[in-house]
C-alpha cells in the first residue's frame, strides 16, 4: 500500500472517530452546561488519535464492523483525554498548554478540569457498555474489564504514579520501561486488542502476536515521545516543549541520549513489525501506524 493511500485512510478515521466522539458527548446546552462544554473542549478537534487509528486497523484483522470499533475507538480516546486533563493539572504536571490551546484546568478552572475527567472516564465505560450487538454479553463484559486494567493502578493510573514518584530520580532502563508499559503502553496495547475483539475470534498464537506488537507500539509511541520533547518547538508539538527534562523527570533521552534513544526507536520498529509477519496482509494497517509513529513530528 502506497503513502497516499495509508493517509486518506487515516485521515478518514482520524474524522469518523471526530464524529463519533461529538455524537457521544453530551451536548453543551444539557445541564450541566459548564461541564458539558469543558468535557467537549477536551476531546474535540484535536489530537493524532492514535489509540482509535490502532483499534480499527486491528479490526481490519477480524472483518468488524465498523459501527463496533467506533464504540472502542471512543472509548480509548475518552480514558487518553480524560488522562491528559488530569495530568495537566497542578496537582500533577502542572502545565498550561495541550493541543495548541490551554489546559482546561486554565481555560475554565481546577475543580471543572476533575469532574470532566471523572466524567468522561465514565462516559468511555458507559461506550463500551452500550455497544452495538454483536458479542456475547461475557465476551462485552471481558472488553470492559480489558479497558478497566489498563486504565487501573495497574496500567495508566499506576504508571502515573510511578513517574511522579520518580522525579528527581535516576532510573535505569529497565525501570524506565516498567514505568512506560504501564503510563503509556497499557492503554496503546488495550487499543489493538480491543480493536481486535470487536470480530471473529482470532487463533490463540495470533491474539499473543496482536498483544506483543501492541506492547512494542507503546514503548515506540513512548520513545519517540522523549525524542519530540527534546527535539521540538512548542509551536510544533501543541505542548511545552522540554517540560519533563525542566522538572527533573526520567526520559529515554536523558537515560540513554540522543542517538541512542533513535537506535532503541528503530530497534522496536523492526520488532513491531517482525511480529506482524505471521498476519499476513491484512495487518498492513498496523504496520503502516508503527512506522507512522516513529516518523511523526509531533
Amino acid at each position: 500500500m502506497n503513502g497516499n493511500d495509508f493517509a486518506a485512510w487515516m485521515a478518514a478515521i482520524q474524522q469518523r472517530t471526530e464524529n463519533a466522539l461529538a455524537a457521544l458527548l453530551p451536548d453543551a446546552a444539557i445541564a450541566p452546561p459548564r461541564l458539558h462544554d469543558a468535557m467537549r473542549y477536551a476531546v474535540l478537534g484535536g489530537g493524532k488519535r492514535v489509540r482509535p487509528l490502532l483499534a480499527h486497523a486491528a479490526a481490519e484483522l477480524v472483518g468488524a464492523s465498523p459501527e463496533r470499533v467506533d464504540r472502542v475507538a471512543c472509548a480509548v480516546e475518552l480514558i487518553h483525554a480524560y488522562s491528559l486533563v488530569h495530568d495537566d493539572m497542578p496537582c500533577m504536571d502542572d502545565d498550561v498548554l495541550r493541543r495548541g490551546k490551554p489546559t482546561v484546568h486554565v481555560e475554565y478552572d481546577e475543580a471543572t478540569a476533575l469532574l470532566v475527567g471523572d466524567a468522561l472516564q465514565a462516559l468511555a465505560f458507559q461506550a463500551l457498555a452500550e455497544m452495538p450487538p454483536g458479542d456475547s454479553p461475557a465476551a462485552q463484559l471481558e472488553m470492559v474489564a480489558l479497558l478497566a486494567r489498563a486504565a487501573g493502578s495497574r496500567g495508566m493510573a499506576g504508571g502515573q504514579a510511578i513517574d511522579l514518584a520518580a522525579v528527581g530520580q535516576q532510573l535505569t532502563r529497565e525501570e524506565l520501561e516498567f514505568m512506560h508499559i504501564h503510563k503509556t503502553g497499557a492503554l496503546i496495547r488495550a487499543s489493538v486488542v480491543l480493536g481486535a475483539q470487536c470480530g471473529a475470534p482470532l487463533a490463540e498464537g495470533q491474539l499473543e502476536r496482536l498483544d506483543r506488537y501492541g506492547k512494542l507500539v507503546g514503548l515506540l509511541f513512548q520513545v519517540v515521545d522523549d525524542i519530540l520533547d527534546a527535539q521540538a518547538d512548542t509551536a510544533t508539538l501543541g505542548k511545552t516543549a522540554g517540560k519533563d527534562a525542566d522538572n527533573n523527570k526520567p526520559t529515554y533521552v536523558t537515560l540513554l541520549g540522543l542517538s541512542e534513544a533513535r537506535r532503541l526507536a528503530d530497534s522496536l520498529l523492526a520488532d513491531a513489525r517482525d511480529t506482524l509477519a505471521i498476519l499476513g496482509p491484512r495487518a498492513a494497517r498496523l504496520d503502516e501506524l508503527a512506522t507512522f509513529i516513529v516518523h511523526r513530528r509531533f
